[in-house]
């Protein structure tokens, strides 16, 4: 019996060994505050003492399909937006590990001497192309607000925010810590009309898998979901700190650029009361709703949809099962073996 021990104990030695695991993590867009929680877990070990070799990979301005990337398995992790629901519901298999931010930064940005200061007063407005997938919830604040967007002259130009500038539209679909800034630099003042300023808080960067990698290697979903929180966690606390660290990765911005980046959406990543990453299924359920998704269809979808520490636990018990009947398995015939083995001795004796 002693042997089984030793043998179980180098199994799981085997199995814990200190190889890092190779994982990548696929941005929405390229490096930039944005993404601060995930530099700080690498660049403060968080990932590795979680067993994880973490490849942070910028998405491309043009082609940013970080979904493609993760159902292909070029990357095992993604951050996407909340449209993400939509598409599980339309039969790709991904799943919500963590909302990041708990309300939208997508906002319309109008200039500081326009006549748009709420929803109402975009009718007859010319607007930039309306994003229905990503930045759904600016197309919803209008509809709310009874403009029949079909109605409305849209911008089709290729350098928007030069002709923003020059006046040649009336609103323009932003980040609101990324374009804003930009025109302020350039003397334009601007106001910024947002979706969370009219109750529609809709999550925003949410960190995803895919089913196949949830189900062949749930451990590394859980330890990689934690350390990016915890990433996250120790970002906030400390943002001078968080700030240079990003800077190692945000090189084609300034210092002060990514310092306004932190200021404008750390009210979106913090709420009160509500922990880093939180999701609830009555939020969805009224993103579903909002998005004007088919509620029976969410129901059919939402187990499978939203990441469950307690169906990983559940994952982990069923291994260390399966990990003790093969032990079992193995150290039946050693016993036997043993007892024979003394039973001669007895025997001889």
């Amino acid at each position: 019996m002693l042997r089984c021990f030793y043998l179980f104990a180098f199994i799981c030695t085997s199995v814990h060994a200190s190889v890092l695991e190779p994982v990548t993590l696929q941005l929405k867009w390229v490096h930039q505050f944005q993404f601060a929680g995930y530099y700080v877990a690498k660049q403060k070990g968080f990932y590795r003492q979680a067993g994880l070799d973490v490849n942070i990979v910028p998405a491309q301005k043009h082609q940013p399909d970080e979904q493609f990337k993760v159902l292909s398995g070029q990357a095992q992790f993604g951050v996407t937006h909340s449209g993400l629901l939509d598409q599980r519901m339309q039969g790709k298999p991904l799943i919500a590990l963590a909302a990041i931010f708990q309300s939208s930064p997508y906002c319309w940005m109008v200039r500081a001497d326009s006549d748009i200061y709420s929803p109402k007063d975009f009718q007859g407005k010319k607007i930039s192309h309306l994003g229905r997938t990503e930045g759904a919830e600016l197309v919803l604040i209008l509809e709310r607000a009874g403009i029949d967007v079909n109605q409305l002259p849209i911008y089709s130009g290729l350098s928007p925010l030069k002709d923003f500038k020059s006046g040649q539209f009336d609103a323009l679909q932003v980040y609101v810590s990324n374009e804003p800034f930009k025109m302020a630099q350039q003397g334009i003042a601007t106001r910024q009309i947002c979706p969370k300023h009219y109750g529609i808080n809709v999550y925003a960067d949410i960190l995803f898998t895919s089913e196949d990698v949830y189900k062949y290697r749930p451990e590394m979903v859980s330890k990689f979901r934690s350390a990016s929180l915890r990433g996250w966690r120790y970002a906030l606390a400390n943002l001078e700190e968080a700030l240079q660290i990003t800077k190692l990765y945000a090189t084609q911005k300034s210092f002060e650029e990514l310092a306004n980046e932190a200021d404008k959406l750390v009210p979106f990543i913090k709420a009160p009361g509500i922990p880093i990453g939180n999701m609830s299924l009555a939020r969805w359920q009224w993103i579903a709703q909002l998005y004007h998704l088919d509620i029976v269809a969410f129901h059919e979808h939402k187990n499978a949809f939203l990441y469950s520490e307690e169906s990983i636990n559940d994952i982990n018990w069923s291994w260390m099962l399966i990990l003790a009947i093969v032990m079992s398995v193995l150290c039946i015939p050693m016993y036997v073996g043993l007892a024979l083995q003394r039973k001669n001795y007895s025997l001889t004796d």
